[in-house]
């Protein structure tokens, strides 16, 4: 088992990722609110470092938040039909900028019940 991160700046496209997830019958994904290190630096108060006002006139509110999605999937078969969906979906941007995807190795998952 495997987890599939997307860490997306566009996040206009996270439901049409979604609809791909589910036509590929990927299903149980969770969505986060997040932000980079870079954009909370340079959106942070804190004046008393030079490098922060720096910051803040590089990346300006280009992406000041981001949506993380995040999956369980039961093979490498599943990931590669997921990253397929994200690829396809923002196959129109030449930016690096959008985002990025990583898995991570999963050796058990536990169900939580309510008795």
């Amino acid at each position: 088992m495997f987890v599939l991160f997307v860490v997306l700046n566009e996040i206009d496209y996270i439901e049409d990722i979604l609809s791909g997830f589910v036509e590929q019958k990927i299903s149980g994904a969770t969505i986060l609110e997040s932000q980079g290190m870079g954009s909370a630096i340079a959106n942070s108060d804190n004046e008393s470092m030079p490098l922060f006002a720096t910051l803040r006139m590089l990346i300006g509110d280009s992406h000041p938040y981001s949506k993380t999605i995040f999956t369980v999937l039961k093979d490498e078969a599943m990931v590669e039909r997921a990253v397929s969906v994200v690829q396809e979906v923002l196959s129109d941007f030449k930016d690096s900028g959008i985002g990025f995807m990583f898995t991570v190795p999963v050796a058990k998952v536990y169900p939580i019940k309510k008795d």
